[in-house]
Order: structure tokens, then C-alpha cells, then sequence
């Protein structure tokens, strides 16, 4: 029996830095040319641009999140999809060296997906992505005898509806409590096609822009996007706001709380995995406290600054795995010991 299972994508990922990736912003001109968020990152077309040393790492929802999950104490296996291909076999080592179980499919073929993350020196980035392999999970390569644990971590990426359908209903059968952090995939698909993902998820994990879209609700109104979600969630909405924090409705409360401060922001790529195993995390770690009586603190304030605190320390570093937080490097660092988490009641 596990305690997690991660279910996703992996991918092999290359950092290339350099001090003339440059990032313009000129939202008049820019959205005239198609870059709609008025910003775009650019260099000299035609030019030979000097590079630092390339930075090998490797990520997807589903890695991400095993090794916070496994570096938090937790019993972890990650069913992914890869290629039959190095790229796949160093995604599959490196699960191993961190005591992550692999139910990793390789796929005659086809390559393992990659990505080039073009990195500018303000840590904002530009992601070139190859899917590969990740996006081909089907019935046929579903271990079932496996799902044998208490929770389920999933951030499908572009794995088929289909796919994700079969894949929850057997998650929810065996009981088995799901956190569901939907790509933008599944998002652009539309509240009514992802509604019954989202009937069996105990949490659900989006930012703050996808959550106004998803529902149809103003931006601007926090309380009337969580009462939509919590018409079709019976659990817990995280809805993370950038620099501004986090916000969580577990149908009674809303908590609100800010973010750690960063010593530096290095690359942001992986974060929001961070954020949403970290939190999911925590859930679990207070859970099991309080089956054995040692409750002290709200859970889901707990959960908050775990989230926080990894996706902070993520952001410090290059990669989505590197900053990763241990359970000693949370409980022990003073830095992770205060993040005020305000509460507003939705109903007693």
C-alpha cells in the first residue's frame, strides 16, 4: 500500500540561460503581433547567441509532485509514460534514487517528451515542448492491480479525457482520495465536460485565472468562484494568485494568505507542482497527526505554508525538482515558521 500515487507527465527538460535573452514589454505593439499577453522574450534573429553551460534536469506534473510527496516521508509511485529512449531511463533512475516506485510505460516509437526552457536573467522563461510520449496514455497501459494507495496526485497535462475518465472512476471505487490539478487542456475544455473529474476530487488545485474561466465568474470575485466550485467539488478549491498568495475554500472557510519571501527568484518553472503537492502534503501530514490525537493547528493552514514554503524554495533554483523541500529542511528552518493565514466564513 502506498501513501501517494502521482499520475502524468515526465519529461526531460534542458535549461539554456544567457544574459541576451531579453523580455520586452509593449502591449500596444506586441498584442497587434500576436503575443497576446503584450510581453515576449527575444533575441537577434540571424545571430550566434553565446549560452551558459546547458543544465540538464528533468520534470512533468507527475515527477514533480512524487518527489515532494517521497522527500516529505511519503510512500510514492508515479504512473507515467515515457519513450524507450535514455531520456525515459534517466526519468526512471532518478524516480528510483528517491525511493519513488516506478509504473513509468515506455513506448516503442515514440520519445520521451522534452522541453527547452529558454531562461532570461530575471527568472521569467519561454518553454519549447515536445510531448512525446507523455500525452499516449491509454487503457491498455493502466496498471489497476497497482492503485493501491490513500491518495492520488493527478496533473494530466495532455493525457486523454477518455483516458482520465476510466482513470478516476477507478481511483473513486477503490476509495482512494484524489488531487486533481487540471492542465490547461483540460481546462479549455469547459466546466460541463470536466465535471464529473471534478465530483470525485477531494481537492482541486488552479490558479486564479483558470478558476475565473472555468466557472464563468468575475476575477474579481473570490467568494462567488468559490461557491460555484463548491456546487460541483466535495472538497477542498485551492486557487493560487501569483505574488499575491493563496486563497482556499473547503465549503465553509475561505483562508487567505500571502507567500514567503524569496532570497532570489531564479527559474519559476515547476512551482505550481510545488505549490500543489506541497499542499496536498501537508493535508496528509496533519491528517495522520490528528488520527493519533496531536493536533495543534488547522490543517489546512498547515498545508498553506508547506505549499508555500516548496514552491519558494523552488523558484530559488533552476528546475522544477532542484529546491524541492525535505520534511527536516520545513520543520527545522525557522524561515518556514510564519505565514499569517486569514479565515472568512462562507457558512457555520
Amino acid at each position: 500500500m502506498f501513501d501517494v500515487i502521482t499520475i502524468g507527465t515526465a519529461t526531460r527538460d534542458v535549461f539554456l540561460t544567457s544574459s541576451l535573452f531579453r523580455i520586452l514589454k509593449d502591449k500596444e505593439h506586441l498584442k497587434k503581433n500576436g503575443f497576446l499577453t503584450g510581453e515576449a522574450q527575444c533575441f537577434a534573429l540571424g545571430g550566434k547567441i553565446e549560452i551558459d553551460k546547458p543544465i540538464l534536469t528533468t520534470g512533468g506534473g507527475a515527477t514533480n509532485a512524487a518527489m515532494t510527496f517521497a522527500r516529505q516521508g511519503f510512500k510514492t509511485t508515479a504512473l507515467v509514460k515515457v519513450g524507450d529512449d535514455d531520456a525515459g531511463k534517466e526519468i526512471i533512475k532518478e524516480l528510483s534514487g528517491e525511493k519513488v516506485v516506478s509504473l513509468a510505460v515506455k513506448e516503442k516509437g515514440n520519445g520521451t517528451a522534452y522541453s527547452t526552457i529558454l531562461l532570461a536573467p530575471t527568472g521569467e522563461r519561454t518553454i519549447l515542448v515536445y510531448r512525446g510520449a507523455s500525452e499516449n496514455l491509454r487503457r491498455e497501459d493502466i496498471p489497476f492491480d497497482k492503485f493501491k494507495a490513500k491518495w492520488a496526485y493527478v496533473s494530466p497535462g495532455k493525457i486523454s479525457l477518455n483516458a482520465m475518465s476510466i482513470i478516476f472512476d477507478e481511483l473513486f471505487k477503490k476509495k482512494i482520495l484524489i488531487a486533481f490539478n487540471p492542465s490547461k487542456y483540460f481546462l479549455g475544455m469547459g466546466m460541463e465536460k470536466i465535471r464529473p473529474l471534478l465530483n470525485k476530487a477531494k481537492v482541486v488545485i488552479l490558479n486564479r485565472e483558470e478558476a475565473s474561466y472555468l466557472t464563468k465568474v468575475d476575477f474579481k470575485s473570490v467568494v462567488g468562484i468559490f461557491k460555484k466550485f463548491d456546487e460541483i467539488v466535495p472538497g477542498i478549491v485551492v486557487m493560487t494568485d501569483g505574488p499575491n498568495g493563496v486563497m482556499v475554500s473547503d465549503g465553509y472557510n475561505i483562508y487567505s494568505a500571502g507567500v514567503f519571501k524569496e532570497k532570489s527568484i531564479v527559474d519559476r518553472t515547476g512551482s505550481g507542482d510545488a505549490f500543489g503537492s506541497g499542499f496536498v502534503a501537508g493535508l496528509i501530514h496533519r491528517e495522520e497527526e490528528c488520527k493519533k490525537g496531536l493536533c495543534q493547528i488547522d490543517n489546512i493552514d498547515y498545508a498553506i505554508r508547506l505549499g508555500s514554503a516548496n514552491a519558494t524554495s523552488v523558484v530559488e533554483h533552476i528546475g522544477a525538482k532542484e529546491g524541492i523541500l525535505k520534511k527536516s529542511d520545513f520543520e527545522k528552518s525557522k524561515r518556514w515558521k510564519n505565514l499569517p493565514v486569514k479565515t472568512i466564513k462562507l457558512k457555520s
